[in-house]
């Protein structure tokens, strides 16, 4: 049984508002960039241990992962039936732990 990629809707308006952001400046860039986040996100649930632990989850029993790409940072949660999307930030945003 392969996992299922929920989004948090939290997750969902973070991802549209830096899609739009990047688009400002390039519709180009914006594009590539939801291209290979989505990418990766597709591909986690064949591997959801290929990413590391996210190191601002407290208290992370290691079921939550974070990967970054294009200076953008997303951090999941994942079990045997699901891989949850928790957060899309851009990597100088300031860090929350949660």
């Amino acid at each position: 049984m392969e996992r299922k990629i929920i989004w948090e809707d939290h997750a969902i308006e973070l991802f549209i508002k830096a899609i739009e952001w990047i688009s400002k400046d390039s519709v180009f860039q914006a594009e590539k960039v939801e291209k290979a986040i989505l990418e990766k996100i597709e591909e986690l649930p064949n591997y959801p241990e290929k990413y590391p632990p996210d190191k601002f989850k407290l208290q992370n029993p290691g079921l939550f992962r974070a990967f970054e790409t294009h200076s953008y940072r997303v951090s999941y949660k994942f079990n045997d039936q699901e891989i949850r999307i928790l957060r899309i930030r851009h990597v100088r945003q300031s860090p929350k732990a949660y």
